[in-house]
């Protein structure tokens, strides 16, 4: 019996949006294994960075893409740096 995602997924439609929204996912997934690394609560970097636990939640969930400033301040307050960087596309 297929999962409900694989079944979702076999529609192209649901699987075009599913796939537009692959980088907000990846920056959410970093941005929570960054914070898991610093040993550091929600509220830990909320504090950090001047702000509630419930923006950080926001900002991880991959609901939306942050800002520039706000991934700089979320990285400042794990104790990182954040880069960015080009990647050539590759076919599929």
């Amino acid at each position: 019996m297929k999962s409900l995602k694989s079944q979702l997924l076999a529609n192209p439609a649901v699987r075009q949006a599913y796939d537009a929204q692959a980088p907000e996912f990846e920056l959410a997934r970093e941005l929570i294994a960054a914070r898991t690394k610093a040993g550091l609560t929600q509220g830990d970097v909320a504090a950090r960075m001047g702000t509630t636990q419930s923006v950080v939640a926001r900002i991880e969930s991959g609901r939306g893409t942050p800002s520039m400033r706000t991934v700089q301040r979320f990285a400042s307050a794990v104790g990182a740096r954040a880069v960015v960087r080009m990647e050539p596309l590759t076919e599929a």
